[in-house]
């Protein structure tokens, strides 16, 4: 009896967004199954295709039928658990299964390997403690929770929610190993090698040669081969950034996300998925545990906790019972009230002062985020924002302040409505100017900077932190790089520049990025035995952000921003659709948003949904971009919104040359 095979094709369209049916040949049924990739005929040309199901009943005429023409020798086969996923990705995201397949699915390419981070050596100047420590009482309760829960096969999702310094790392490790014990894999998913590096080294050398890590300076046909280890049982642990949950791993027992909160967990590129989510639904899949870990805990995650969903392991202190960096916040307005036109206040310079002369450490935190057009006054610390939003206006080209939430603009301002002053524009800090300033200041002292331009050569993220490690450097420069998962024993002093412009972000998640950004960067001072001092350096010092940051203080934090984000609709208490479109005439965007708009008013009367408007960046290399943007409560019906338009774009001709894509629960400025 003949096998055929429902096989979808590598190519992009969404009309080829189906599966066609091929004949088996004999000679590769041993070859064939679900997740195979082949080559078939399609028209004119021979085409890479994965075999999705296998039957012995023909859709068609037997004889129109074509064969799967050869299985390549490298041909990887994408496993039941990532075929159901690609899957539920499709859907969630509004993507093609082939696009989701491709991203589950690494392309298969030789080439030269780079070299890994090797386990650390006596003589490394980072300090990893390669050694089991005796566990502090917090982090044994921790872990008993978790190991209880997972051996009586419980796998509701756990927030260990630690404050910075107090030993989420050594928890995962204990994690893992008795994960491991059992003959299962773990995921360890990082935001990104370069702001984890002491962690990753710390992993090495308790897990050794059970360890993989990927990172985004690996090829795709590199990333596939270290997949193909952990299919094969070569390796135990996968470590990495969002990419890693995809590992193929044959029996995976737990995913760990630390640092969740953060923004790179989701992808700016097709399909538009959160790494928390697809994390989430593997391991439903495959019934693995899920850990999350933040000293600063996204509100979805914490509100999980709320709602009973998710099991709380806290970790209140620091290991050894060392205090928390002692904070001081300084008011910038007062500063310039009384002259002082510097980047630094009194306070920082004279902390700075006494800390080179006792040949101790400091790191100056330059918070860029938020740098989007945003209009604020120096005298007051006062924000142009939306009457309508709690969100900056931004100012575009046209001269005019837009907020991109409701589409209200005014005219901009040459002086400050609130007090007055002229001092009110831009604020646009960098990282050189800073330096530049601290040579002067400070003639004699060791300075580094870790920046985007510093930190292009391979290597040069370990390089600057090993010679900071080492001593041979008495300040380092930086931007969020270096607030988190470092841990220097001899920095006593955290300088925080320009600590709220983060609050200025296009983004109604502002606030919470400035809380996290302060918390996690306090948390680098101190962290040895010498007392640490944390200073931030604000025109908006009366800010809960700031304030509940200073105090290291989460919980009121969190009550804050719950009822703002509740208040507004915004997630976690609701979901938002945001539809891009992008093409080289700018002409042709704004018929195909307004049809958009329409259809989906049309058929969805009482969904909140804005006009159509330009983008955030309305250019990026030549190709202009407009947005639409719907909110609900119900997430399915925003599915449906998506489904509703992905179909328009394959029969209407307003949509011919536009680009559409479909990002929900957007996570960074629109």
């Amino acid at each position: 009896m003949p096998t055929f095979a429902d096989i979808i094709i590598d190519l992009n369209p969404k009309s080829l967004d189906k599966t066609f049916q091929y004949l088996v040949p004999d000679e590769l049924i041993e070859l064939v199954s679900p997740g195979t990739q082949v080559m078939v005929p399609f028209g004119q040309r021979s085409v890479k295709g994965i075999v999705v199901s296998l039957s012995d009943s023909p859709k068609i005429e037997e004889e129109k039928i074509k064969s799967i023409t050869e299985v390549p020798k490298r041909a990887k086969k994408i496993m039941g658990d990532l075929m159901i996923l690609s899957a539920w990705m499709k859907e969630y995201y509004a993507c093609t299964l082939n696009q989701a397949l491709r991203t589950c699915l690494p392309v298969k390419e030789k080439t030269k390997r780079r070299k890994e981070i090797e386990p650390p050596k006596e003589a490394e100047a980072i300090e990893v403690k390669g050694e089991e420590t005796i566990l502090t009482d917090a982090q044994k309760k921790a872990l008993d929770t978790f190991l209880s829960d997972y051996d009586a096969g419980i796998r509701k999702p756990f927030l260990l929610y630690g404050v910075t310094g107090s030993g989420k790392t050594e928890v995962y490790i204990k994690m893992i190993e008795h994960v491991i014990s059992e003959g299962k894999q773990a995921i360890v998913l990082i935001p990104e090698i370069s702001l984890t590096y002491q962690t990753l080294r710390r992993f090495y050398a308790r897990l050794q040669d059970k360890v993989a890590v990927i990172h985004s300076k690996l090829s795709k046909g590199q990333r596939s081969d270290y997949f193909e280890k952990a299919e094969k049982g070569e390796v135990s642990v996968m470590i990495g950034p969002r990419s890693a949950v995809f590992t193929p791993f044959p029996d995976t027992g737990l995913i760990i996300i630390d640092e969740e909160q953060e923004t790179s967990y989701k992808s700016e590129i097709v399909p538009k998925y959160h790494a928390r989510e697809v994390a989430q639904k593997r391991a439903e899949i495959t019934g693995a545990a899920l850990v999350f870990g933040s000293a600063t805990p996204s509100l979805e995650v914490y509100e999980g906790v709320r709602r009973g969903k998710n099991t709380l392991l806290s970790l209140p202190n620091r290991v050894n019972d060392r205090a928390m960096a002692r904070t001081v916040v300084v008011d910038m307005r007062a500063e310039l009230s009384r002259g002082n036109m510097s980047m630094l206040s009194k306070e920082l310079s004279d902390a700075l002062s006494d800390t080179l002369q006792k040949k101790e450490q400091a790191m100056l935190f330059l918070n860029r985020r938020g740098l989007m057009g945003f209009i604020s006054c120096r005298s007051c610390g006062h924000v142009i924002k939306c009457p309508h939003c709690d969100v900056s206006l931004t100012l575009h080209k046209d001269k005019r302040l837009h907020c991109h939430y409701c589409g209200h603009s005014e005219d901009n301002v040459d002086k400050c409505p609130k007090c007055g002053s002229k001092y009110i524009g831009s604020f646009k800090p960098g990282t050189e100017k800073v330096e530049a300033f601290l040579r002067k200041k400070y003639e004699n002292a060791r300075i580094l900077r870790m920046d985007h331009d510093t930190t292009r050569e391979k290597d040069s993220y370990e390089k600057l932190l090993s010679a900071f490690a080492k001593g041979e450097a008495d300040i380092l420069i930086g931007t969020q790089m270096i607030v988190k998962g470092h841990d220097f024993p001899n920095v006593t002093l955290m300088g925080i520049l320009a600590a709220d412009l983060s609050l200025n972000a296009l983004d109604f998640r502002s606030a919470e990025r400035t809380f996290d950004l302060i918390t996690q960067a306090a948390g680098r001072s101190g962290r040895g035995e010498k007392e640490g001092k944390v200073i931030i350096q604000t025109y908006r010092p009366d800010s809960y952000a700031v304030t509940t940051a200073a105090a290291q203080d989460y919980e009121a934090f969190e009550k804050e921003e719950a009822a703002f984000r509740r208040l507004m609709s915004y997630p976690p208490f609701a979901h938002m659709l945001l539809l891009q479109f992008i093409g080289n005439k700018r002409e042709k965007l704004l018929p195909a948003a307004e049809a958009a708009y329409s259809l989906i008013k049309e058929s969805d009367p009482g969904l909140f949904l804005m006009q159509p408007r330009d983008a955030g960046i309305s250019k990026i290399d030549d190709e202009y971009r407009m947005a639409v943007t719907a909110k609900d409560g119900d997430r399915l019906r925003l599915e449906k919104a998506a489904s509703l338009i992905s179909a328009a774009i394959l029969t209407e001709k307003v949509f011919s040359g536009i680009t559409v894509f479909f990002d929900f629960d957007p996570v960074r400025g629109f």
